[in-house]
C-alpha cells in the first residue's frame, strides 16, 4: 500500500493540524491552580419549629478566575466531614467555580444531632447555606438572593442534593451518586415488590449505620474499622445503658426507631413513615432540575434500583436526567479510572448546566411551566455503563471501558432473552436461630481489604439451599438490568428467602453482582404459592459456553432471619430466568477510547511534530551531529499529580551513548511519568529534561531523534499493519527510504500477518508492531516501556538481542520492564526509582556487586532490586 500526491500532503495536513491544536491547548490549558479553603463557621436555623439553632463548620474556595461565579455546594458522605472533600473543592475552584464544602449537622465538628436528610433538619440547614452563598460578592446571582448554585455528593451527600433540590427552587443542577431513592426499602428491601413494610431487614448495614462510631458509610465507602469493631448498636445496646451509647448522635425518635426494628427484625409502620420522610420518593415531582445520577454495580446498600427510580421520578417532569452506572459503590472495587472519569463527569455536568446557556424552557437549570427540555416523558435521556477493560499492559493498571446509548431503558431493558433454567422441587430448611447462615456480601469488608472490591465469596449451606441450572448457553447474551424468574413455594406460613444468580463456568462461579441476593417473603402454601422475583440488575456478558445458576437459601448473613426452624419445598413456575439487554449500549471494540485511539493519534501527532521541526533525511548513525550533550540528561525533574502528591520528584540521571538503560522500580514509582515527559507528552513542574544536549519541549526539533513506545501499543484496528507503519510514517513527511521499513518488519517477525487488519491481533503481535513502529527511521534514542510484554519466551531472547545491537550501533536505549532477569541480561545500566525518587544509578555489574555475599554463582538482579527497595521504605 502506498500513498502518493494528494494522500501524502492530506496526511501532512493532518498532522499539522493535529500539532496545532494539540500545541494551543498544551499552552492555552494549563494545570487548574491550587485554590485554599477558608474555614467558616456558619449558624443555622433549623427544627419543625424553626427553633434550633446549629453551627455547621463549613469551607469556602473562592473561584481562581475571579469575578461572579456560579457556586457548587458539595456534601459528603455518612460519617465523613467537609475534609473529605477539600481536594475536590479547590479543583473545582480552579476551574472557576465558587465551592462551598460543610461538615453535615451531627458530624465532624458541626454541632446538633443526625437527622438522615430530614425536611426539617438538613434540609433547612441546606437552604441557609444557599442563603449564604447568595450574599458572597464572588458568586454569581440569577436574581436577589438567588445563586447560581449546583449540589453534588455520594451516598448520603447525594440523598442532600435530591432532598434540597426538591425543597429549594434556586438549586440549578444536581449530581447525586450511590444514593436511595427510598431509604426503607434500602434497608427493608423485598425482590416482589410488596414493599419495606413486607421486607428483610438488613440488620449488618443498618448496624454500622447506627454504630455510635459515626463512620459507616464515609465518602460512600463501607464503614471505618471503628464501626467495624464497635459492632452494631444491637450489641452496643445490651452493653450500654444510654441512647448515646446506643446510637451516637442519632435524633432521639431515629434511635428509638431503630432499637424497635433491630430487636423484631421487621419494619413498623413508624419505621417506615420516618425513613421515607428522608426520601426523594416522598416528594414525586418537585426535583425538577438537570439531573445526573451515578450509581454503583457494586453496593448492596442502594443498589442500582434506587437510581433507577429516582430518574424515572424526574424524568417525569421534563427535566434532564442522565444515568451512570459505575464500578465500584458502597461494597469497593471502584478502579482509579472509574474515579477520575466520575470527577470529570461530574464537572461537565455542572459546567453544561451551571456554565453554559440553558436549553429552551430551561431557566438557570431550572425548569420552567413551558419546559420542552430534554426530558421525555417518564424515560431518561443518556446511559453510561462502566465495563472491565482488562488491564493496560504497559502502567499494569486496570482499564474501565464506558459503553454509552442515547438514551436509557431502565432495569427492564430495551429487550429481553428468556434462557430456560431446569431443576427438580427442592427440599429447604431455615436452621433453629438462623444459623448457620449463607454468605453473600458481608458489609465493611472492602475495607479490610484494604479498599479493593468485596471480596464476594458466596456461601450456601447445604440443606438451606435450592439450585436450579441452565444448558450450556449457544450463544453469548449481554445483560443490561434485573433479571426476573417465577418460583413457587410449598409449605406453610410466611418464607423468607434470598435468591442468587451465579455465572457457572467449568468449576468457577460468580456470583452477579459482585454477590447481592434478592430477598424476598412469600406465605407459602401446601398447592405452591407463586412469585415473580426480581433479581439484582447488572451489567454482564454471559460468553458462549458458560450456565446461569439460580439459588434460593432460606438464610443470609447480611439480613434479619427467622430464628424458628422451618422446612419447605420450592420450585420453579416459569421455567425461565428473562434477562433484559440494550443493544443500543455501544462499547469501543477493542477497549476503551483512548486505548484504540490515542496511541494512533499520539504517533501522529508526534509524528507531525517531527514534521514542523523539518526533520531531514536520516544520516547513518555515525555522520550525524550529537548536539551539545549526551543523548539524555534529566535535572531535578519533578511532576505532581492534581492532589500535590509527587510522581515523580527530584529526579536527576544521565544516559550515555551506546547504553542499554532498564528504568527500573516498582508500581507507582513515577517511571511512565518520567517517559512522558521524555517524549514531551507532558509538562514537567520543576526540572528540565535535555536530549542531545537541546531542551526537550512540545515540538522541540530534538524530539526529531527520538522513538518511543509507551503505555501499550495503539493503532487504526481496521487498517492492516503494514499500513498502519506507512501511514505513521507519511505523517512525517518523510521519503519513504528513510522509514528503513525492512529492518523494522524484520524486527516485528510477523510475516504474513503484516497484511491483515490489525484488530485480528493477538496481544503479542501488537506489541511487536508496535516496537517496530518505534524503530521507524532508526532513531537515535528509543524509549521503550515492557516491549517483552505478550512476548513469549523465544520472541523475549530475539528482542533482548535487537536492543543490544541496536546500541552496539552507536545508538542508546531506555527500557522500563519488570522482568528483571531479561534486564539483567540485555541492560548495560539501570536507574532505579522508588515513589518518584532515584534510589540508584549506574552499571548493571555495579548493582549486582551491591547485593549480600553468598556461596552461590552470585546474587541475582531480582534479590538486589528487592533490597534496595526496600532500604529506600
Amino acid at each position: 500500500m502506498t500513498f502518493r500526491g494528494g494522500r501524502r500532503a492530506l496526511a501532512a495536513l493532518v498532522a499539522l493540524a493535529l500539532v496545532a491544536v494539540g500545541g494551543l491547548t498544551w499552552y492555552l490549558w494549563p494545570s487548574e491552580p491550587l485554590v485554599r479553603g477558608q474555614d467558616v463557621a456558619i449558624s443555622v436555623v433549623d427544627g419543625p419549629a424553626d427553633d434550633q439553632h446549629v453551627t455547621l463548620d463549613a469551607a469556602y474556595f473562592p473561584p481562581a478566575t475571579g469575578g461572579r461565579a456560579p457556586a457548587v455546594l458539595l456534601a459528603h458522605g455518612f460519617g465523613g466531614s467537609k475534609d473529605d472533600l477539600r481536594d475536590e473543592a479547590s479543583r473545582l475552584a480552579g476551574r472557576g467555580y465558587a465551592v462551598l464544602t460543610w461538615s453535615a449537622r451531627g458530624f465532624g465538628r458541626s454541632t446538633g444531632e443526625i437527622a438522615l436528610n430530614s425536611p426539617d433538619y438538613e434540609v433547612k440547614d441546606v437552604q441557609a447555606l444557599v442563603d449564604w452563598l447568595a450574599r458572597r460578592p464572588e458568586v454569581r446571582l440569577d436574581a436577589d438572593g438567588d445563586p447560581r448554585v449546583g449540589i453534588a455528593g455520594g451516598s448520603y451527600g447525594g440523598a442532600i442534593a435530591l432532598m434540597a433540590a426538591a425543597y429549594d427552587t434556586r438549586i440549578d443542577a444536581i449530581v447525586p451518586q450511590i444514593t436511595w431513592y427510598d431509604l426503607a426499602d434500602a434497608l427493608f428491601p423485598e425482590s416482589t415488590g410488596r414493599g419495606p413494610e413486607h421486607g428483610v431487614f438488613k440488620k449488618m448495614w443498618a448496624g454500622l449505620f447506627f454504630s455510635s462510631s459515626g463512620s459507616a458509610l464515609s465518602g460512600g465507602a463501607p464503614g471505618g474499622l471503628a464501626a467495624l469493631a464497635g459492632g452494631g448498636s444491637g450489641a452496643t445496646a445490651a452493653q450500654g445503658t444510654s441512647r448515646q451509647a446506643q446510637c451516637g448522635r442519632f435524633l432521639a425518635e431515629i434511635c428509638d426507631m431503630y432499637l424497635t426494628v433491630a430487636e423484631t427484625g421487621r419494619a413498623t409502620p413508624e419505621a417506615v413513615k420516618l425513613l421515607r420522610a428522608s426520601s426523594p420518593m416522598s416528594v414525586p415531582g418537585r426535583i425538577k432540575i438537570p439531573t445526573l445520577l451515578i450509581q454503583g454495580q457494586r453496593d448492596s446498600l442502594f443498589p442500582l434500583g434506587h437510581a433507577d427510580a429516582n430518574a424515572r421520578a424526574i424524568a417525569a417532569t421534563g427535566a434532564p436526567v442522565e444515568v451512570a452506572w459505575i464500578s465500584g459503590g458502597h461494597d469497593g472495587g471502584g478502579s482509579d479510572t472509574d474515579t477520575e472519569w466520575v470527577e470529570e463527569r461530574t464537572t461537565a455536568w455542572l459546567d453544561r448546566w451551571l456554565k453554559e446557556s440553558p436549553v429552551p424552557g430551561v431557566q438557570a437549570g431550572r425548569t420552567t411551566s413551558t419546559s420542552t427540555s430534554t426530558g421525555t416523558g417518564t424515560d431518561a435521556t443518556g446511559f453510561t455503563v462502566s465495563r472491565d477493560g482488562g488491564r493496560d499492559p504497559g502502567t499494569r493498571r486496570s482499564l474501565v471501558v464506558h459503553a454509552s446509548a442515547p438514551s436509557y431503558p431502565g432495569l427492564g431493558g430495551a429487550s429481553r432473552t428468556e434462557v430456560p433454567v431446569i431443576g427438580p422441587e427442592q427440599e429447604i430448611a431455615n436452621p433453629p436461630g438462623g444459623s448457620p447462615a449463607s454468605v453473600s456480601i458481608v458489609p465493611g469488608m472492602s475495607l479490610l481489604g484494604g479498599g479493593s472490591a468485596n471480596p464476594g465469596v458466596s456461601v450456601d449451606i447445604p440443606g438451606q439451599a435450592a439450585v436450579f441450572e441452565s444448558a450450556p448457553l449457544a450463544t453469548p447474551v449481554h445483560v443490561t438490568g434485573a433479571p426476573t424468574l417465577r418460583i413457587k413455594v410449598y409449605g406453610t406460613g410466611e418464607v423468607t428467602l434470598f435468591a442468587k444468580l451465579y455465572d457457572a463456568s467449568g468449576g468457577r462461579l460468580a456470583v452477579l453482582p459482585s454477590s447481592l441476593v434478592a430477598p424476598l417473603r412469600v406465605t407459602a402454601s401446601e398447592s405452591g404459592a407463586e412469585a415473580t422475583v426480581t433479581l439484582p440488575a447488572i451489567d454482564r456478558r454471559f460468553d458462549a459456553g458458560h450456565r446461569l445458576r439460580v439459588v434460593l437459601t432460606t438464610t443470609d448473613m447480611g439480613y434479619a432471619t427467622p430464628s424458628a426452624p422451618a422446612a419447605y419445598r420450592v420450585g420453579l413456575a416459569g421455567g425461565t430466568v428473562s434477562l433484559p439487554g440494550d443493544a443500543s449500549l455501544v462499547t469501543p471494540a477493542t477497549g476503551p477510547a483512548w486505548w484504540t485511539w490515542a496511541g494512533p493519534l499520539a504517533a501522529i501527532v508526534v509524528a507531525a511534530s517531527l514534521l514542523l521541526a523539518g526533520r531531514r533525511r536520516t544520516a547513518p548513525a555515525g555522520a550525524r551531529e550529537d548536539g551539545d550533550g549526551a543523548p539524555l540528561r534529566i535535572t531535578g525533574l519533578t511532576k505532581r499529580y492534581r492532589n500535590g502528591e509527587k510522581a515523580v520528584d527530584d529526579l536527576s540521571f544521565q544516559v550515555e551513548k551506546g547504553q542499554v538503560l532498564g528504568l527500573l522500580g516498582p508500581n507507582g514509582a513515577g517511571k511512565t511519568t518520567t517517559m512522558r515527559m521524555m517524549m514531551g507528552l507532558i509538562h514537567p513542574d520543576e526540572g528540565e529534561i535535555h536530549i542531545f544536549g537541546r531542551r526537550v519541549a512540545p515540538g522541540a526539533p530534538v524530539l526529531s531523534r527520538l522513538g518511543s513506545f509507551v503505555e501499550g501499543p495503539g493503532f487504526l484496528p481496521h487498517l492492516t499493519g503494514r499500513a498502519n507503519l506507512e501511514l505513521y510514517w507519511q505523517a512525517t513527511g518523510r521519503p519513504a527510504a528513510d522509514a528503513h521499513m525492512d529492518e523494522a518488519l524484520e524486527i516485528a517477525g510477523l510475516g504474513a500477518a503484516l497484511e491483515r487488519a490489525v484488530r485480528t491481533y493477538s496481544q503479542g503481535m501488537r506489541q511487536r508492531l508496535a516496537i517496530a513502529q518505534a524503530m521507524l527511521g532508526l532513531p537515535d534514542l528509543l524509549v521503550l516501556d515492557e516491549p517483552t510484554n505478550g512476548l513469549d519466551p523465544p520472541q523475549i531472547a530475539e528482542m533482548r538481542a535487537v536492543l543490544k545491537a541496536y546500541a552496539e550501533g552507536g545508538r542508546t536505549v531506555i527500557v522500563s520492564s519488570h522482568l528483571l532477569a531479561e534486564v539483567e541480561q540485555a541492560c548495560t545500566h539501570v536507574v532505579v526509582m522508588r515513589r518518584g525518587r532515584l534510589v540508584f544509578q549506574g552499571p548493571v555489574a555495579e548493582l549486582l556487586a551491591t547485593g549480600s555475599p553468598s556461596d552461590g554463582p552470585g546474587p541475582r538482579l531480582e534479590d538486589v532490586f528487592l533490597d534496595l527497595i526496600g532500604e529506600a521504605r
